[in-house]
C-alpha cells in the first residue's frame, strides 16, 4: 500500500486546523456562567459573583487585543470581584510590560474589588516584579504566598508551583489567616489542590487552557506539567473544591480547537441552602 497520500492529507489536515484554530477558535472569546454549590459556604453570601480570568499570555498586537475584550466582557459582567490566576505574559520583554499595564487598567473601575496570584510564566524572561508594580498601581492585590480579607472572604495566593516558589504554609500563617471566614485559594497550577490539605472552600487555577487543541471528542493532543488531570471546569470532589479555568491566550502554537478562550462568573451558593 502506497501510505504517501494518506500521510500528505493528515499533514494537510492537520496545517488546515492549526489554521482554522489560530484564526478562528483562538479569537472566540465565550463568557461562561456557572453556579458552584459549596459545602461550606455562607448563606450570607449565597450569590456572590466572581469573575474568573487566566493565561492572558500576553506577548503580541493578538493577545493584547483579545485579552483587551476579555477585560472588557470581565467588566460588562458587573462581578462582585475579578480573580486573576497567573500567566499574565508569555515571557518578559521591555515592550510586554506597558502592554500588560494597558490591558489591566480597566480593572481600577472594580475599586479594589480584584486579586490575583503568580504564574509560572511570571519567571520566563525574570520575576514577576514588573506585575507587582503594575497591579500595585492599578489597585490589584497580587499575593505570592500570603492572604487578604476583603469583602467577607479570606483570598489566599499562592506562588507558582511549577516555578518551585509556592510555599503553602506561608500563604495561610500570614497576619490576615482566620479560620472563621470563608476562604478562596488562587493557584495557578491545578493539579497541586491535593497540597491544600483539604483548606479552602474554593480553588481557583488555570494553566492547563483546558488542553487549549483538542479532538472533537475532547481529548487533548498535549499536556502541561501540574496541569494534566484537572483540565477544565468544576471538580467538586477534590479535598477543597477546585474550578479550571480554560484561560484566555495561548501558548505554543498560538491556535485553539474544540476549546475557546473563556471569561468565567461564578455564583458562588452554599449547599445548606
Amino acid at each position: 500500500m502506497n501510505w504517501r497520500p494518506l500521510l500528505l492529507g493528515l499533514a494537510g489536515a492537520s496545517a488546515s486546523a492549526l489554521a482554522y484554530g489560530a484564526v478562528v477558535e483562538s479569537n472566540r472569546l465565550v463568557v461562561k456562567r456557572t453556579t458552584l454549590h459549596l459545602p461550606e459556604w455562607p448563606a450570607r453570601l449565597n450569590g456572590f459573583r466572581l469573575a474568573l480570568l487566566g493565561d492572558l499570555h500576553i506577548r503580541d498586537r493578538y493577545s493584547l487585543e483579545l485579552a483587551q475584550r476579555a477585560i472588557a466582557a470581565t467588566l460588562d459582567e458587573e462581578p462582585d470581584m475579578v480573580a486573576l490566576v497567573g500567566d499574565f505574559v508569555a515571557r518578559w520583554k521591555p515592550q510586554v510590560i506597558p502592554k500588560l499595564g494597558d490591558v489591566l487598567e480597566p480593572l481600577l473601575l472594580m475599586n479594589g474589588a480584584a486579586v490575583a496570584c503568580v504564574g509560572n510564566h511570571e519567571y520566563f524572561g525574570g520575576t514577576p516584579d514588573p506585575l507587582a508594580s503594575i497591579c500595585d498601581e492599578l489597585n490589584i492585590k497580587l499575593l505570592r504566598n500570603e492572604n487578604w480579607v476583603h469583602l467577607g472572604i479570606q483570598w489566599v495566593g499562592i506562588d507558582s508551583a511549577n516555578a518551585g516558589m509556592a510555599d503553602v504554609q506561608a500563604a495561610f500563617n500570614t497576619p490576615h489567616s482566620t479560620t472563621h471566614t470563608p476562604t478562596i485559594v488562587l493557584w495557578h497550577e491545578p493539579d497541586v489542590v491535593a497540597r491544600l490539605g483539604g483548606r479552602g472552600d474554593l480553588m481557583l487555577a488555570g494553566h492547563s487552557h483546558g488542553g487549549q487543541f483538542l479532538t472533537p471528542w475532547g481529548q487533548p493532543f498535549i499536556g502541561s506539567r501540574n496541569g494534566r488531570k484537572y483540565r477544565r471546569g468544576f471538580f467538586p470532589e477534590t479535598p477543597t473544591p477546585l474550578f479550571v479555568t480554560s484561560g484566555v491566550g495561548t501558548t505554543g502554537p498560538p491556535s485553539r480547537l474544540f476549546c475557546p478562550p473563556e471569561v468565567v462568573i461564578l455564583t458562588l451558593e452554599s449547599t445548606m441552602t
